[in-house]
């Protein structure tokens, strides 16, 4: 029996979701930054740095982060939209939910950016507020075909790409230049700032691939249609995607530049992304390899939840207040510096983790 009509889960997006969250979990509480600061060597060293986003023109692991948060959010809308209205959940019902989600999203990212800044900020960057731009408008393609929604998807990429070329207000007439570029731009209207780090809110308009062609894999995924067919699709828009972005990017055509989200990028991330979920439900719906799942699966079922808690009182207070305890201890035991902070950071982590778990016990889930 299909995986999806036997339970209208999948058990690979839970787990991919929950590795995202681990992932994102451990960054908030510091544990690459300080495995960073260890004499580990230089293979080490390189292997901790993809942990970090790159600061301009390449790819690193870190990078891939958003882009597969993004993506999983697309596939589980439509599992979720298509279960509800197999129960009969009205159209009107359905977007009045997406739309109220939205809503709560864009909320909270530009809540947390007030929290970072200790003030009332205006400030769009935030991955949520971006989401929240994204899901809606990936959610009216939800009823289209296959090549509607992909044509859409790319759509967003050319008209960001196209309009990152053409449009030339002086100061910013610069593609592919951190600060000076049409993405920069659309933030001096919207915010009247640039981030430092070359981030900009017009990502939201490529991005949406991401979470279009999401929902793009969650129609595939639901479909009448043999395992093998589901992998076989998958794989091939994987690699003919990777082959696409890094065929941008060596070219010169679109560089890949993550903070900008040029179409180099976002091709190139969607390939590895879908690539990543086609491993994750062969070795896990259809080899049935479900050991050790668990352990990201229940901070996965909170996944909104365990985000905005260790963005906010994770950080603002976990972190430090675990620290006293962890490096008390082992000072006493002469531990040196660099090593109190690994194993500080790795409690924070484990402890996080287990709030999740126990929530999971509970049956308590929070949802936006």
């Amino acid at each position: 029996m299909d995986q999806l009509k036997a339970n209208n889960r999948l058990l690979s997006l839970d787990v991919m979701r929950g590795v995202i969250m681990l992932l994102l979990a451990a960054e908030s509480c510091r544990v690459y930054e300080s495995l960073h600061e260890l004499e580990g060597g230089v293979l080490f060293n390189s292997i901790i740095t993809q942990f970090f986003h790159h600061p301009w023109h390449g790819l690193r692991l870190w990078d891939l982060v958003q882009p597969a948060f993004m993506f999983i959010a697309g596939t589980a809308m439509y599992i979720s939209v298509a279960r509800k209205r197999a129960k009969g959940v009205s159209e009107r019902d359905n977007f009045r939910h997406i739309a109220w989600r939205c809503l709560k999203l864009f909320l909270a990212g530009t809540g947390l950016h007030c929290i970072y800044a200790g003030r009332l900020v205006w400030e769009l960057w935030n991955v949520l507020t971006q989401l929240s731009f994204t899901s809606l408008v990936a959610y009216f393609l939800v009823r289209r075909s296959f090549g509607v929604q992909i044509a859409v998807a790319l759509a967003m990429v050319l008209l960001s790409e196209i309009l990152y070329h053409m449009v030339q207000v002086p100061g910013f007439d610069q593609p592919f230049t951190q600060g000076h570029n049409f993405g920069a731009y659309v933030d001096t209207l919207l915010m009247d700032k640039i981030n430092e780090g070359g981030w900009v809110a017009f990502n939201c308009v490529p991005t949406s691939a991401h979470t279009i062609l999401g929902v793009t894999a969650g129609k595939l995924l639901m479909q009448p249609w043999s395992n093998a067919v589901k992998i076989k699709a998958l794989a091939a828009a994987g690699g003919i995607a990777l082959l696409v972005g890094y065929g941008l990017d060596l070219s010169g055509i679109s560089p890949i530049i993550k903070r900008i989200c040029t179409a180099g990028f976002v091709i190139t991330s969607l390939g590895w992304v879908t690539l990543l979920l086609a491993a994750l439900y062969w070795w896990i719906d259809i080899r049935d390899h479900k050991r050790f799942t668990w352990i990201a699966v229940v901070i996965g079922m909170n996944s909104i939840f365990i985000y905005l808690f260790f963005e906010t009182v994770g950080a603002q207070w976990v972190n430090g207040a675990v620290g006293i305890f962890v490096n008390g201890f082992t000072g006493w035991l002469q531990v040196p510096a660099a090593i109190q902070a690994v194993l500080s950071a790795l409690a924070v982590w484990v402890l996080e983790w287990y709030l999740c778990y126990w929530l999971n016990q509970k049956k308590i889930f929070f949802k936006l």
